[in-house]
């Protein structure tokens, strides 16, 4: 898949030099290979065979719904998670696995759990709904853009780590498009201008979303609620996915070769 990505926007004639001289600066050499996985596991399909792949969905479809039985590859359950059709690769063409590498580490995250369940609880509201899993599909292609142009370099120069802050953007979009959504009484008519202006601003402001994030979490934390309540509580923490993968008590599941995982690395990701 490395072969075929496109890690930055491809710039000629004056962009390229107002580029050079004015646009961000450079990622660092030891990071681009983390940002060419990124790109290269968004170019890597659903594959149902892959039991990775189906635990993956089986622990985000679990966590939403508070299901603790398994459901099938294929139904109209996928709909109510917010796909678009019964077999979920249909709408992962444009981020690959990464829009459900995205998805699981919102609900598998203790800190961000909460959030996940009540962006899921909005998007089943009788007249403010819209389909969960295609609008976090669309905060990853986001991400992807605001990474593909470099509008996060200096933030992952700074924490040394791509996946890490791409994760962290990603949720902070996504908090975003929730609070814009919730407090203006958005319907599912709007979706097309609120992510237009949500990735406006996003890929402007990507210092200020992360900060926003950050004291967002910390008011949870002290009891604040963040600036909205959040009325779902967490459950069976999780680890945190770190820089590199998924950290379970200092264990990593890295994303490289995810979509060819052995199956003893499977419990470290902590799927259910």
């Amino acid at each position: 898949f490395q072969k075929n990505i496109q890690p930055t926007l491809r710039r000629t004639g004056l962009a390229a030099l107002t580029h050079f001289l004015f646009g961000p600066p450079r990622l660092h050499r030891e990071l681009q290979e983390e940002r060419d996985l990124v790109f290269a596991i968004a170019q890597c399909s659903l594959d149902h065979s892959q039991k990775v792949h189906t635990r993956v969905l089986q622990t985000i479809y679990k966590r939403l719904t508070g299901s603790r039985a398994d459901c099938p590859h294929y139904g109209p359950h996928w709909e109510t998670l917010g796909f678009q059709g019964m077999d979920p690769a249909t709408d992962l063409r444009g981020t690959g696995f990464l829009g459900l590498m995205h998805t699981l580490y919102l609900v598998m995250d203790p800190e961000t759990l909460p959030l996940a369940r009540d962006i899921y609880k909005l998007s089943q509201h009788q007249t403010q709904n819209f389909p969960f899993c295609v609008m976090s599909i669309n905060i990853t292609r986001i991400a992807l853009h605001a990474l593909r142009e470099e509008a996060l370099t200096k933030e992952c120069n700074r924490r040394q780590q791509v996946v890490g802050v791409l994760n962290d953007f990603y949720v902070a979009t996504f908090l975003s498009l929730y609070q814009t959504w919730k407090t203006q009484n958005k319907t599912i008519s709007d979706s097309g201008f609120v992510l237009k202006d949500v990735e406006t601003f996003a890929k402007k402001n990507p210092k200020q979303l992360l900060r926003r994030l950050e004291g967002f979490l910390r008011e949870r934390r002290t009891g604040g609620g963040g600036g909205l309540a959040l009325e779902s509580a967490s459950q069976n923490p999780s680890p945190r996915l770190g820089p590199s993968g998924v950290r379970n008590g200092g264990k990593q599941m890295h994303f490289t070769g995810v979509c060819e995982l052995p199956p003893e690395m499977e419990g470290e990701a902590r799927l259910i």
